[in-house]
């Protein structure tokens, strides 16, 4: 694919920096399983980082549309496993696909806000997916210090050649088997607000304050 290697040679002008990786792998090399959590809006700054999980065959949800399709021939290159499926339309199929899914593998990647928003907010399907699979969400930061914002419904970020990506990766966060539901709520909001304050912070650190 041409476009696939236009987008390699693009990265390989960007400077990037990791923050605590380590809980991540030391939590996948013991046996858990995983779900990086992170805004849709931000995507694109991870196309090259996400080689450095090949080894865990980690999986996506990935649209059944034309476009979907485009997007699952990239991933498989860069190692991830397309589900195909919808969290917007048949939103239990794709759940339970994804639950399936990490009964034999155990990680998974999956923007929580998507795949038309609203915006930064964080569904609840992350939650009722960890719930189902005992799997620890590990919240991801992707910062950038200069890109071009996408009129879209997330305003997507593109880093521009030669910027700086910061990653930096939450401490896991483990999601009760049961939870009645105020419980269930009090816990989304807690994701929602702490994911919104480490990408502020991320931002802030290389002197880039997002648009919303």
């Amino acid at each position: 694919m041409l476009g696939y290697y236009g987008i390699r040679l693009y990265l390989s002008t960007i400077r990037l920096t990791v923050i605590n990786e380590e809980a991540l792998k030391n939590h996948l090399e013991n046996g858990g399983k995983a779900i990086a959590a992170f805004w849709h809006q931000r995507i694109f700054g991870v196309i090259g980082y996400a080689k450095r999980f090949k080894i865990y065959s980690p999986s996506a949800i990935i649209s059944k549309s034309s476009d979907g399709e485009l997007i699952a021939q990239v991933v498989i290159r860069l190692g991830i496993r397309p589900i195909r499926g919808s969290s917007s339309r048949g939103g239990r199929e794709a759940l339970a696909s994804v639950v399936e899914d990490l009964l034999i593998s155990n990680f998974v990647v999956h923007a929580v806000d998507g795949p038309r928003g609203p915006t930064r907010v964080v569904k609840a399907g992350l939650i009722r997916m960890a719930q189902l699979s005992h799997a620890a969400i590990f919240p991801v930061y992707i910062s950038v210090d200069r890109a071009w914002i996408i009129k879209s419904w997330d305003r997507f970020i593109i880093p521009k050649p030669f910027s700086r990506i910061s990653i930096q990766w939450d401490n896991p966060i483990f999601v009760p088997g049961e939870m009645d539901e105020a419980a269930f709520e009090s816990l989304r909001l807690t994701i929602e607000e702490r994911m919104t304050q480490g990408y502020a912070q991320g931002d802030r650190s290389l002197g880039w304050e997002c648009p919303l």
